[in-house]
């Protein structure tokens, strides 16, 4: 179709009236089966800056015309029930993915996995909640409101906490891949963490010098590895000697980023000895308390059952929902005597284990190699999915609500098992919650659910 332009007078670069703008494709798609469920026409014009201007300014002349809202079209389909809140969020990160497990990732929540298993949860909570709601109502007056139903829905709720508590306890893994898995490079000045980093930014991201101190700040670049989205923090260098007041501030802020982080990497002068314990908030702490970072201990740092071949063990998980994984380089081996790259083998240095060690070399590149394989299948290994696998918690929001259902589901189970003396209209309460807590994750939420299963489910009323 010809796309023709209003009745503007044609200066300033508009398009006169009746004149040609562009041949384009013209699409009609009627609700409630389009993307927003109304009503659509779609302009598919050639993408030129003088075609879209002309056209938008043509469309602007027309008095029920106006530009769209930043997400307008998308709170559209969300208020008329083409997409639940998940889904729209999903949608979102889809436009934003910078990498495939962002994309894919985004995609299986848009099909509508965490929907699924959400609102599967929230209709066994339903109809638990009308079981219970029946056996106070009615209990006297049915022959089918029974105790056993009581117990069944307990069983039932207790079996949907588990559950729930398994997806809590994924390691951030959904977290991780939407916004990034936190990599903080820490150790002593002049190890050659700004180094690493620009060597894994490939461009010079932070300043290098061989003044201690010249990083005063939290330097972040973002980078893919084995795949999988990287947070890279470089660090202030962490030591007990310095009385400059600005370095100490740098030092507190290498504390809090070692604390937000998934991984803890580790660098240290390869002719230098490593502390026995890497553990930097009391370095950041006081100038007489010797140089460590991390809330974690050795013993913690290997408790995880196993070492696999990349030196990750089956347990181990880090950043929101465990100790952050710690691994350690040995840099500057060119430097070193009898220095050679790849893992260092026989010690525990730090606490950290021989097969979470490395020896490279920033400047010639000695080992980089080697360790960044194996970096990336620690990260994809931590954090990434399977083929078709969905995390049910990709926001902090998704687990706060699974967190106060959790805890409401707690709160049913221990009022409902109370025996005759069991308060049921509280224990109702705290089954409305949980159900409210899911309801807000998908943004449905819907009272009138409970009467439909009450009257379906039993002889009343007939």
């Amino acid at each position: 179709s010809n796309v023709a332009g209003g009745d503007g007078g044609g200066g300033g670069g508009e398009a006169r009236e009746g004149e040609l703008i562009d041949q384009a494709l013209v699409l009609w798609l009627p609700g409630p089966r389009s993307f927003t469920g109304e009503d659509t026409v779609e302009l598919h014009t050639h993408g030129s800056p003088a075609v879209v201007s002309a056209t938008l300014e043509a469309l602007g002349r027309l008095s029920y015309h106006r530009l769209a809202e930043p997400g307008e079209f998308t709170r559209q389909a969300h208020a008329n029930g083409r997409m639940d809140l998940t889904e729209v969020e999903a949608l979102g990160d889809l436009i934003n993915a910078q990498t495939d497990a962002q994309r894919r990732q985004a995609l299986a929540a848009m099909g509508g996995g965490q929907r699924r298993s959400l609102e599967a949860w929230r209709g066994r909570m339903v109809r638990a909640l009308a079981h219970t709601e029946a056996l106070i109502d009615f209990g006297e007056d049915a022959d089918d409101v029974t105790e056993a139903a009581l117990s069944s829905a307990v069983g039932e709720m207790r079996e949907i906490r588990r559950e729930i508590e398994a997806e809590l306890e994924d390691g951030g893994r959904g977290e991780a891949v939407r916004d990034g898995v936190r990599v903080a490079i820490l150790g002593p000045p002049n190890a050659g963490k700004s180094s690493l980093l620009n060597l894994l930014a490939r461009r010079d991201a932070a300043i290098v010098s061989p003044i201690e101190g010249t990083t005063r700040d939290v330097v972040t670049v973002s980078l893919q590895l084995g795949g999988m989205p990287v947070v890279l923090s470089d660090t202030a260098g962490l030591r007990s000697d310095s009385e400059d007041p600005i370095e100490r501030l740098g030092m507190v802020r290498s504390a809090d980023e070692a604390a937000k982080a998934h991984v803890q990497l580790w660098v240290f002068d390869a002719s230098t000895p490593v502390p026995p314990v890497l553990d930097a908030s009391s370095a950041a702490a006081s100038p007489t308390t010797a140089t460590a970072v991390t809330a974690t201990s050795p013993a913690a740092a290997d408790s995880a059952a196993g070492e696999d071949a990349d030196g990750v063990g089956a347990e181990a998980t880090g950043g929101i929902a465990g100790a952050p994984l710690q691994l350690l380089l040995r840099n500057k081996v060119d430097l070193s005597r009898g220095g050679e790259g790849g893992a260092e083998g026989g010690d525990t240095a730090g606490g950290v284990p021989s097969e979470r060690q490395w020896r490279i070399s920033c400047t010639t590149g000695e080992g980089v190699a080697p360790f960044l394989d194996q970096l990336g299948g620690i990260v994809r290994r931590l954090y990434g999915s399977d083929e078709g696998e969905t995390p049910l918690v990709t926001r902090a929001r998704h687990r706060q609500h699974l967190e106060g259902c959790v805890a409401a589901l707690a709160q049913f189970e221990e009022l409902a098992s109370l025996g005759e003396a069991a308060p049921l209209d509280l224990a109702c309460e705290e089954l409305r919650t949980a159900s409210l807590e899911l309801g807000r994750i998908t943004g449905r939420v819907d009272v009138e659910e409970v009467l439909d299963v009450i009257f379906r489910d039993f002889c009343i009323g007939k």
